[in-house]
């Protein structure tokens, strides 16, 4: 999968409200994550519905699921967020187009 098809599918998945809200419970818990159970008692998800949208998360690239014992942490794919990020400005203010001339007009 080339670089743009894999931020695209990030993007998508974070272009649903549910999902949006769990990637952003994850970043403010940090490196250790959560359960999947303290996810859905925080977003008031049920269980079928939060495997789903975490299933979709996970299958982007954004999360990373730990099984410890009988339980699952869901943590974000630090490197992976950057990544999405620096992409979207890797060329911020790099001007479309123009040359130095027109950019000093």
């Amino acid at each position: 999968m080339t670089d743009i098809a894999q931020h695209a599918r990030a993007l998508a998945a974070l272009g649903h409200e549910a999902r949006l809200s769990i990637f952003r419970l994850l970043v403010t818990a940090g490196p250790g994550g959560l359960r999947v159970g303290e996810i859905g008692a925080h977003l008031g998800l049920a269980a079928s519905t939060l495997a789903h949208h975490l299933s979709t998360l996970v299958d982007a690239g954004l999360v990373v699921q730990d099984k410890q014992g009988r339980e699952v942490f869901n943590r974000v794919d630090y490197p992976a967020m950057h990544g999405v990020l620096g992409f979207l400005t890797s060329e911020c203010c790099a001007g479309v187009g123009r040359n130095a001339a027109e950019d000093a007009a």
